[in-house]
């Protein structure tokens, strides 16, 4: 599944826009069950921005909404109404909207004074439309499941928001990564975000997180 999403957003990358429209109507009209599926997963955020048991808040710009597979016990989306199909598709007009959604995610973080967390994008997000990851640094939840989720989020390949704030302020645009060097950071051996552990694997990464949560009750228990 990681691998159709990232097929799916690297021809949905700035200077591969026009085929991911040709694609999107070729999956439209396909009867294939498969490919119907692939499509409606990258593009489920757009859905999941209407579903009131997924919605936080929202304001005239922005929605916010749980992840429907959150990888920690608090993990938010922040998504913009306009129709911005990724981080790679800003403009310098947009710099106050990813403000505005930066100020939205620091709101939401003082509602959990006890954690941790981290606010930023993807270098390639797998699903479509532009989101703001908001999401706490315990990463205690069963949807964590792969090496390419813990990656995801502790590896370069994790864009900090205030980064690229300042990017796209000083050089009025966002320089997009190579869709190779970004996913290669997918690859990189476990490592502890908090301390020099090294995990062989997931099961192992998992039980050692818990030495990280002293005092910390699960919200998935």
């Amino acid at each position: 599944m990681w691998k159709l999403r990232f097929k799916f957003l690297y021809v949905c990358s700035s200077r591969n826009y026009h085929l991911w429209k040709g694609n999107n109507q070729a999956i439209m009209d396909n009867k294939s069950k498969s490919k119907s599926k692939t499509f409606h997963s990258a593009t489920g955020l757009v859905a999941s921005m209407k579903d009131p048991e997924l919605k936080v808040k929202e304001d005239d710009r922005i929605v916010v909404i749980k992840d429907k597979y959150p990888k920690a016990q608090f993990h938010y989306l922040i998504l913009p109404k306009a129709d911005i199909p990724s981080l790679w598709h800003v403009k310098k007009e947009n710099e106050d909207l990813l403000i505005h959604m930066h100020n939205v995610a620091e709101k939401l973080t003082r509602e959990h004074e006890d954690y941790e967390f981290l606010i930023g994008y993807h270098a390639v997000p797998s699903m479509y439309r532009l989101h703001l990851h908001v999401i706490s640094t315990d990463f205690n939840s069963p949807c964590l499941k792969t090496k390419y989720h813990w990656n995801s989020f502790t590896t370069p390949f994790f864009l900090h928001s205030t980064d690229i704030c300042k990017e796209l302020r000083e050089t009025g645009e966002l320089k997009e990564q190579k869709f190779e060097d970004s996913t290669a950071y997918l690859n990189v051996p476990l490592k502890c975000h908090k301390c020099s552990a090294t995990p062989k694997n997931m099961p192992e990464l998992k039980r050692h997180l818990m030495v990280h949560l002293p005092g910390k009750k699960s919200l998935f228990n």
